[in-house]
C-alpha cells in the first residue's frame, strides 16, 4: 500500500494482507482520509472493491493493460513500486476506471465457468477411454450424454 499527498510525496507505505478487513483497518489507522483508493483489476480486485465500497471508501478499479503500459519504464517490477505507481496514477488522474461486476454477475460467471470445465473434462475422459480401448481392438460406438437440470444442454 502507498499513500501520497497532492504533491506526490509519500505519506505512508506498508505491506497489508489482501483482504477487505485488513485494508479497511489499515486505512482507518491513517491520519488522513484517502480521497481515492486504486486497485489494479485482477483476481481479487472485485472482492476487495466490494469490501472497501461497503466501508464507504472511494475506490477505483484500474484497467490492467493501461497500468502495465504506464509502468513499462520501471526496470524492476515489485509490489512496492506497483503501489507507488498506482498512487501516482490516481493522483494525476492518468488511469482508466474499470466497471466492477455485480455479485450476481460474478456468481453466474462462476457457475458457467465451472460447467464448461466439467464438460471439457468429461469429454477428455471419454476420448481417453476410447483411445485406451481401441488399443485392445474395442471400438466404442455412439454414446448418449447425461443431462443436468441446470445445464440447458
Amino acid at each position: 500500500m502507498c499513500v501520497v499527498d497532492g504533491t506526490g510525496r509519500i505519506i505512508r507505505e506498508a505491506k497489508v494482507a489482501s483482504e477487505p478487513e485488513a485494508l479497511i483497518a489499515w486505512f482507518a489507522d491513517l491520519d488522513v482520509v484517502p480521497a481515492r483508493i486504486g486497485l489494479e483489476a485482477g483476481p481479487l480486485s472485485q472482492w476487495l472493491y466490494k469490501g472497501l465500497k461497503d466501508a464507504d471508501f472511494a475506490v477505483e478499479l484500474l484497467e490492467t493493460r493501461h497500468v502495465r503500459t504506464a509502468f513499462r519504464t520501471i526496470p524492476v517490477k515489485t509490489d512496492r513500486k506497483d503501489a507507488r505507481g498506482i498512487a501516482q496514477l490516481l493522483r494525476m488522474g492518468w488511469f482508466r476506471p474499470v466497471h466492477c461486476k455485480s455479485l450476481a454477475a460474478q456468481e453466474l460467471r462462476a457457475v458457467l465457468t465451472a460447467r464448461k470445465l466439467i464438460q471439457s473434462k468429461l469429454n477428455d475422459v471419454e476420448l481417453s477411454l476410447r483411445g485406451i480401448l481401441r488399443g485392445f481392438g474395442l471400438k466404442v460406438g455412439a454414446t448418449t450424454r447425461r443431462r443436468y437440470p441446470w445445464s440447458g444442454a
